[in-house]
């Protein structure tokens, strides 16, 4: 296959502005890298932070885009374990020095010299990227491309959000706030776990609440009402602080809650007898491979069923305007072909 000399890519030239169509050229892999036609790349809330300012010092100009799925056409000397033809998966981690204590000590996602995909180097909005096949994953059978692409992050993050609301003991009862693309992912994981999932929507978002029952849920409700049960954990994935509160007053005593986002408008003040009784809060940062590892073992033999919208790749910025004010359920994934 021959590939081409230039691209078509979104480009983020400045931060609170529209992506812009360019034509830019094709990267070159180096030693440790994959180029990577993409087929397809989800469209994530993190992007929205990224593009709105809520997360600071992108790389500028930036190509967005993290939950990246394609076919290798060429690859690098030092590169194992992949090769031209392979449809993988790019994430959201894309290189750890591998030395520092967060590295060795098996917490590569705390790295302090970590690059992100589609944040601090290049990612998916476009025909073609680059990534370092050490941070790579080889795409489960049985999903399409489009499908697929939703697993790279929502599914990740969703997935080591869910871990780390089972580590201090194990649940029975897991509350979820704000039901978009990771919560319809992690819904359908918790239920093959015989878990049981309680919803938590917008006010008088029927459509979601209904859409979570039909995951498995066993309640859902607004993120104002009080479940039925005291829950042994709950994930905030909603990038809103002033639902920990309300998620702290919902679970047992020692019970946990998980901030899956990477960004969350402030927590207010709250009575420390939320906290009390050996409740816990805690945050998810990025993810680590074994992460990744771990859930596109598990997702094939749930199986986890995506629900995509698809955009052609010119259209990111109305994607992402539908992300925004909330038109999308399940999750928002650009094609390229």
């Amino acid at each position: 296959m021959t590939t081409p000399k230039t691209m078509r890519a979104m480009i983020l030239e400045g931060q609170k502005e529209s992506l812009m169509e360019r034509i830019v050229p094709v990267p070159k892999p180096g030693l440790d890298q994959v180029l990577v036609k993409i087929h397809a790349c989800g469209v994530c809330r993190t992007d929205l932070h990224i593009i709105d300012g809520d997360l600071q010092s992108p790389k500028l100009p930036l190509i967005p885009g993290h939950e990246i799925v394609g076919t290798l056409i060429d690859v690098g000397e030092h590169v194992k374990n992949f090769r031209s033809g392979d449809r993988v998966g790019v994430p959201w981690l894309g290189y750890t020095d591998g030395s520092c204590n967060y590295c060795r000590s098996g917490r590569e996602n705390l790295c302090n010299h970590a690059l992100f995909t589609g944040y601090t180097i290049d990612g998916g909005y476009a025909e073609y990227t680059v990534a370092d096949y050490r941070y790579c994953f080889h795409i489960p059978e049985g999903y399409s491309d489009a499908k697929a692409a939703p697993l790279m992050c929502a599914g990740l993050i969703g997935y080591r959000s869910y871990r780390m609301s089972m580590a201090e003991q194990d649940i029975k009862r897991l509350g979820i706030f704000g039901f978009g693309a990771a919560a319809h992912i992690i819904t359908q994981v918790a239920v093959y776990m015989r878990k049981k999932v309680y919803a938590f929507t917008r006010p008088g978002d029927i459509v979601a609440q209904n859409f979570a029952r039909r995951l498995g849920a066993v309640w859902a409700g607004d993120s104002t009402d009080r479940p039925p049960e005291e829950l042994d954990a709950a994930i905030v994935f909603a990038p809103i602080g002033s639902l920990v509160p309300g998620a702290l007053g919902s679970v047992a005593k020692g019970g946990t809650v998980v901030c899956g986002g990477i960004h969350m408008t402030d927590i207010p003040s709250f009575a420390y007898r939320l906290l009390w009784e050996e409740r816990i809060i805690r945050s998810v940062a990025n993810l680590t491979r074994e992460d990744g590892w771990r859930f596109l073992e598990i997702a094939p033999q749930v199986p986890v069923k995506t629900e995509v919208q698809t955009f052609p790749l010119e259209r990111a910025n109305e994607a992402l305007e539908d992300l925004r004010r909330g038109n999308i359920q399940g999750a928002v994934v650009l094609t390229m072909d």
